[in-house]
């Protein structure tokens, strides 16, 4: 079995590709959203699930597979028109018969819609009719779209069609986008945003401050530093405060008020050392 996932092109012809794009630029291939999906049973938690894969919208995939002696082409679009079949979210085409129409794999029209914290399961029902198996019953098409945080949309994966039953059979694609992926959680405290906050502000102050200082003011040196007085004083009494409390050596009081005496003072007697001095 040989398996090959390409987009348009290769031993793909060149006028299919062509068809591609003229359809995409006339409106044919895009879509606005995920609203254009109608869901087989109308679920608000689906409708959830469903707007997860806003980011996939308006794009297209395309999956070529060959498997022995037959070659078939598979055309994807998200909630909306798929090779320009009106309501075909996905169909196959038969590399070997050109002239063939595409085969309705699922309609857009019966979406269903499930998710995880880091998947989706997309499934395309009312498909065309089975020939021959599975009863007859109508195709369905299965996309499991997986978490993938290093790409914005991937590529469809391999192909599963199990249709050896009697019913539910249907068509498996894998595709790997971030659209799926559960949100980031912060890994910032509190503490730590207040922190940053706190640090923009005095930065802003201080540009802010040296360049009001420096260029309207016309400060020089330190006096350039926003608010310097302040800050000296500031620094001057913290220092007297730091000195106050957390030093231990013993202080001096302060000498008390004394009145001035009324009285006069007695004057001390004259020492007088004239007879120490020799003759």
């Amino acid at each position: 079995m040989k398996v090959t996932n390409r987009l348009s092109g290769g031993s793909f012809p060149r006028w299919t590709l062509v068809l591609q794009l003229l359809l995409c630029g006339s409106g044919v291939y895009t879509t606005d959203s995920t609203k254009n999906c109608k869901l087989y049973s109308d679920s608000e938690s689906e409708r959830k699930v469903l707007n997860r894969l806003e980011p996939l919208a308006h794009k297209n995939f395309t999956l070529e597979i060959t498997k022995e002696a037959e070659s078939y082409t598979y055309v994807f679009q998200l909630c909306g028109d798929a090779w320009g079949v009106p309501g075909a979210g996905v169909v196959q085409l038969d590399n070997k018969n050109k002239d063939g129409k595409p085969t309705v794999i699922g309609s857009y029209n019966a979406t269903q819609a499930y998710g995880g914290s880091d998947w989706v399961m997309l499934i395309y029902r009312d498909g065309e009719t089975y020939d021959g198996h599975c009863s007859k019953e109508k195709r369905r098409a299965m996309f499991m779209i997986s978490c993938n945080r290093n790409m914005d949309v991937g590529q469809i994966g391999t192909v599963l069609e199990d249709r050896e039953r009697e019913q539910d059979c249907f068509y498996l694609f894998e595709l790997d986008s971030n659209a799926v992926c559960p949100p980031l959680q912060s890994k910032l405290s509190p503490g730590s945003i207040i922190l940053i906050i706190g640090l923009c502000i005095v930065a802003v102050y201080l540009i802010g401050g040296f360049l009001y200082q420096r260029l309207i003011v016309g400060a020089k040196g330190m006096e350039q530093f926003p608010n310097y007085a302040f800050w000296v004083e500031l620094g001057n009494l913290t220092a007297d405060g730091c000195d106050f409390v957390c030093r231990s050596r013993n202080r001096e009081e302060a000498p008390a008020y004394r009145g001035v005496a009324t009285e006069p003072l007695e004057e001390e007697p004259e020492e007088r050392d004239d007879h120490l001095l020799p003759m």
